[in-house]
C-alpha cells in the first residue's frame, strides 16, 4: 500500500454522536455527579486507601464534572451541628461553585434537601463518590437504587475504614444493582471519542491525573496501580 493510500484510508473523524440523553452509557447530557462527606474526620478514620490515592480519584473526578459540565451535588455531616468541618481544600477548590447540602444523618438520601437537589437535576444516572464506603456511599445508594435511578459509585475515590469494609460495601452495592466505575473510565465515557473538538476537555485532565499518579509513585517507591 502506498504512503497515499495509507492516508486516504487514515481515520481522523469522530464516529456519529449517539443520542446523549438515551444512551446506556454515561454522558455529560444524562448524568450527575455526587460527593458525600469529603470533610477530614472521614479522611482521618480511612484505613483502606491513602489520603492520596482518595483524592487522585475524587480530584479527577470534580475536575471531570467540571470540564463537561456535569450538574454536581456536594453534601456535608455534622458542619452545622459544630461537630465537623467543611469539605477538604482539595476537593471543595474543585468544585468553586456547588453549594454544600449539610444535614445531620449519615445517610444522605433520608435528608430532604439532599434528595431535592438530585431530584433537581432531572438525571437518573447518578454518579457517586463518598467516605466512608461502607455508610455514606452505600447507604444512599441502596435506597436509590430501590427508588429507579442508576448508581454509580466511583470506587478509586472513596476509602472505608478498613480494606474488609471496603470490599464488603463494594460488593453489597453491586449486588444490588449498582455499578462499580473509575475516574478515568467515567472521563473515557463522557469524552468517547478522541477526534471531537472536545476531547481536549479530557486531555487536560487525564494529564492531570498522571501526573500526579507519578507524583504519589515518587513519593512512595512503588508504581502505584
Amino acid at each position: 500500500m502506498t504512503a497515499d493510500a495509507d492516508a486516504a484510508s487514515a481515520k481522523t473523524s469522530p464516529e456519529p454522536v449517539r443520542d446523549t440523553t438515551a444512551d446506556h452509557l454515561l454522558t455529560p447530557d444524562n448524568c450527575a455527579v455526587v460527593f458525600i462527606d469529603y470533610q477530614e474526620g472521614q479522611y482521618a478514620t480511612i484505613g483502606s486507601a491513602t489520603r492520596e490515592e482518595i483524592d487522585l480519584g475524587a480530584i479527577t473526578l470534580a475536575k471531570l464534572a467540571g470540564a463537561y459540565e456535569v450538574p454536581t451535588i456536594l453534601s456535608t455531616v455534622g458542619v452545622g451541628m459544630g461537630v465537623n468541618q467543611g469539605t477538604v481544600a482539595e476537593i471543595a477548590g474543585e468544585l468553586p461553585d456547588v453549594p454544600e447540602i449539610d444535614r445531620t444523618g449519615v445517610n444522605s438520601w433520608e435528608d430532604a434537601d439532599f434528595r431535592e437537589a438530585v431530584t433537581a437535576t432531572g438525571r437518573k444516572k447518578i454518579v457517586m463518590a463518598g467516605l466512608w464506603t461502607e455508610v455514606c456511599l452505600a447507604f444512599p445508594t441502596l435506597d436509590m437504587l430501590r427508588e429507579g435511578f442508576e448508581v454509580y459509585p466511583v470506587v478509586d475515590a472513596v476509602g472505608g475504614v478498613s480494606p474488609v469494609t471496603h470490599a464488603t460495601a463494594v460488593e453489597r452495592m453491586t449486588h444490588a444493582g449498582a455499578q462499580p466505575i473509575t475516574s478515568l473510565a467515567f472521563g473515557c465515557e463522557l469524552m468517547r471519542n478522541w477526534a471531537r473538538p472536545e476531547s481536549d476537555r479530557f486531555r487536560v485532565v487525564i494529564n492531570d491525573y498522571f501526573d500526579r499518579k507519578r507524583a504519589i509513585g515518587d513519593k512512595t517507591g512503588t508504581l502505584f496501580r
